[in-house]
């Protein structure tokens, strides 16, 4: 499975596509140059329960560590995830 990535600095996303089509994507907003808030997950009924969404998080976490920044998890699934897997908590925004 082949996991991209678009960033504009303003927003972005972690996506997988085929032929054109979007199949799955974890999007975020950008807040000042190191903080990034997930807002949203969704994966197509063809790629349920293959964890992809889980994927498109592990993406997420490997490029926010290359690029030292912090998540602020807002999506519900992103959310869970982030408690369920303290090895992601080097990159989880606290307060």
């Amino acid at each position: 499975m082949n996991i991209q990535h678009d960033d504009n600095k303003a927003k972005g996303r972690f996506f997988v596509n085929d032929n054109g089509i979007d199949l799955a994507q974890m999007v975020y907003s950008w807040v000042g140059n190191n903080l990034i808030i997930i807002e949203h997950t969704e994966v197509d009924d063809q790629l349920k329960g293959q964890g992809v969404g889980n994927k498109l998080l592990a993406a997420c976490v490997d490029w926010a560590r290359s690029q030292m920044i912090k998540i602020l998890p807002l999506c519900p699934f992103a959310k869970v995830v982030f408690e369920r897997k303290p090895e992601y908590s080097d990159v989880l925004y606290r307060k």
